[in-house]
């Protein structure tokens, strides 16, 4: 008998599309899953802002928090994970995330990326990819999401 997730809550999250000074943006090959790519992200804490939020996921994603906010798009986004992934990640209290994704300028070097600066590191590797590649290199529940990112912040 499989466990009834409808009721589960969405959780509030902050996602970083950073760039570099070549116009492309930082994308993070997930620790556990070879060829899995992602933005940095990750959850909003009770009482913290958006502002807050940024720059401590940057920090703890990236090693570094050297960046200056340049967009936040003004629509958040939702997905839902697959039904393979319900009641696993995030010790199954959440049934996808409510993304408030912030463009940043990186004001800092490659030298000053540590990924595994956190106890809990996400990323295995990283690499600076044009924007409008990153949908091909997400996995596939991402990919709406990633489609939208690429629309709002193509301008910058």
């Amino acid at each position: 008998m499989s466990k009834d997730y409808s009721n589960l809550p969405y959780r509030a999250c902050v996602g970083i599309v950073l760039f570099n000074e070549d116009r492309r943006v930082f994308l993070g090959e997930r620790l556990e899953s070879k060829g899995a790519w992602q933005l940095p992200q990750g959850g909003i804490d009770e009482g913290e802002t958006l502002e807050q939020a940024f720059f401590r996921e940057m920090k703890e994603e990236t090693g570094t928090d050297q960046a200056t906010i340049l967009k936040v798009h003004d629509e958040i986004m939702r997905y839902t994970l697959p039904h393979h992934l319900l009641g696993r990640l995030w010790n199954g209290k959440y049934a996808g995330q409510d993304q408030t994704w912030v463009a940043a300028r990186y004001t800092g070097t490659d030298d000053d990326f540590n990924i595994y600066y956190h106890h809990f590191p996400e990323f295995q590797s990283w690499q600076w990819t044009p924007l409008n590649d990153i949908v091909d290199l997400v996995v596939p529940f991402k990919r709406e999401t990633y489609s939208k990112i690429i629309e709002a912040f193509k301008d910058l």
